[in-house]
């Protein structure tokens, strides 16, 4: 999550650490969004030379100028709580406040198609972890719910690794 408010930015993990001093090049981007306050919802990640999230680049090389914010939900904005606007509204109003960004973030577009099987398909043969898909006209939840999945390539080499350290993890209990 990337948290501005007039006290300043924060990048906060799943697990509620500020890592604003790893991410600079999404600091300055969320510093020079036109707001007071904003609650943008994303995932910081590493790009390779075509543009493409490799989870394996963010282990390597965890802090720096090409980690990037791929902003996916908007939660607030100016003190108004979006959370209960339908999944549309949110990402229309985060594509118009991301409009002109700087680097540091970019937005995560949302894709209405209606086989996701398809999507996924793509988003497999591109060599990416895999895909979530939001139910339109959800609102914001925070952790998992039936209002959007999350569907892993399980050739990617992030997803082999996790379930590798997974496996690992049972067999030693």
């Amino acid at each position: 999550m990337a948290r501005r408010d007039p006290i300043g930015i924060c990048l906060l993990t799943r697990n509620g650490h500020d890592w604003s001093p790893r991410y600079p090049a999404i600091v300055e981007a969320v510093n020079h969004l036109k707001v007071r306050s904003c609650l943008i919802d994303g995932e910081a990640v590493a790009c390779d030379e075509q543009g493409l999230a490799v989870f394996e680049l963010l282990r390597r090389k965890p802090t720096g100028e090409h980690v990037l914010l791929y902003a996916f939900d908007l939660l607030e904005l100016d003190g108004q709580d979006l959370r209960r606007e339908p999944l549309e509204t949110r990402k229309a109003t985060l594509a118009s406040l991301l409009r002109g960004c700087r680097q540091g973030v970019r937005l995560c577009q949302h894709l209405e198609h209606d086989d996701g099987a398809v999507v996924f398909r793509h988003a497999c043969a591109m060599g990416l972890e895999g895909i979530v898909s939001k139910r339109l006209g959800s609102p914001y939840r925070s952790g998992r719910c039936k209002d959007w999945l999350k569907f892993k390539n399980p050739a990617a080499p992030a997803v082999k690794r996790e379930a590798e350290e997974e496996w690992g993890k049972e067999r030693w209990r």
